[in-house]
């Protein structure tokens, strides 16, 4: 059947592969279409939405000053890996920044072990952030993103429901469409700026992934060349 992304409902897709000695095989999964959250409406803006996850750590706060030098504010996904920190929750937020949750844990086995996991884990984180700018914030982002395959080493198809029931919940979930690649293994400030225009490649719409827990320091030192990049693109 037709997937009609325009139409909330559950379509069923069927897959089929074959191999080279002509075996086959059909697979059929349920797919669901939910209300998207947000707004269609186009601009001619090139915008970039800079985001940072796995905080609060030191560098937070290095973070926010650079920031605040080029009047630009951003999201920090924070998890509760780091406490001694958490004060900066809500100086990120006092200062104009969006916090929005990642998970307690960052563990992916304890977060990805069942649906009532997960959402026990994102309560906690919830409830920890609570304390700090006296909400809940409803943006999250999935340990691994929405797509992740490595949840599945620990509930098989966990994904599929997680992604509707955070939504029925009142939650919007964001991934991301560029990186700098600190969370790849990339450490060096060259091959950071390096990644960063690689991943940006002239796209109008950037959700930019990068990471501001403690040991990302070189994360900090490229972060001023990669907003000019940006600046002198038009963002």
């Amino acid at each position: 059947k037709k997937i009609d992304t325009s139409k909330e409902g559950t379509y069923e897709v069927t897959y089929s592969a074959k191999d080279s000695s002509g075996n086959k095989t059909i697979a059929k999964r349920k797919i669901e279409v939910i209300k998207k959250i947000g707004s269609d409406k186009q601009s001619n803006e090139k915008v970039v939405y800079l985001t940072f996850d796995d905080g609060p750590s030191e560098n937070t706060k290095k973070i926010m000053d650079i920031l605040a030098k080029y009047d630009a504010k951003a999201t920090f996904f924070v998890t509760g890996r780091n406490q001694d920190y958490n004060y900066l929750i809500k100086d990120a937020y006092n200062a104009g920044h969006t916090i929005a949750l990642h998970t307690y844990s960052h563990e992916y086995s304890t977060v990805y072990a069942s649906v009532d996991a997960y959402f026990d884990d994102l309560n906690k984180v919830g409830q920890m952030v609570k304390k700090e700018i006296g909400f809940v914030p409803h943006y999250i982002r999935f340990p691994g993103g929405s797509s992740n395959t490595v949840s599945r080493r620990y509930c098989q198809g966990i994904m599929s429901t997680l992604t509707k029931e955070v939504v029925e919940k009142g939650y919007q979930y964001y991934d991301w469409t560029c990186i700098n690649g600190d969370g790849e293994g990339i450490k060096t400030i060259k091959g950071l700026k390096k990644k960063a225009i690689e991943e940006v490649n002239g796209q109008e719409d950037i959700m930019f992934l990068m990471h501001d827990s403690a040991n990302q320091g070189n994360t900090v030192k490229a972060l001023p060349a990669i907003l000019d990049y940006l600046i002198k693109k038009g963002y």
